[in-house]
């Protein structure tokens, strides 16, 4: 089976809204997932956990998180990396944009 790159534009797709409070764009591989985040302040994540090794790179505002029952924050221009099935939730402290990437894909996220 020949392999081809592909190319997607962000601003060309559609923005899920998921709560009132948290919306997506999302792009998924073969084996990764890779989603544009919004969360507005006061947004709640709870605590869960799934196979895909995750990397959240906050690109504007805060998040808390507790991953494994460590607190951390993480503010813009850093990035977390959470192990493959550890249990986190997040807490947003501002208006937040990040850039979530999971390897394996998530199948849940289409």
């Amino acid at each position: 089976m020949p392999r081809r790159a592909a190319i997607t534009r962000w601003d060309e797709l559609a923005q899920e809204k998921l709560t009132e409070m948290v919306s997506r764009k999302v792009i998924s591989g073969v084996r990764q997932t890779v989603a544009q985040v919004w969360f507005k302040k006061g947004a709640l994540v709870a605590r869960h956990a799934h196979e895909s090794e995750q990397t959240t790179y906050v690109l504007d505002g805060a998040l808390r998180c507790v991953v494994d029952g460590e607190d951390l924050v993480i503010r813009a221009g850093e990035v977390v990396v959470i192990p493959s099935g550890v249990p986190h939730q997040m807490e947003v402290l501002d208006d937040t944009l990040v850039i979530d990437t999971f390897s394996p894909a998530r199948s849940d996220w289409s």
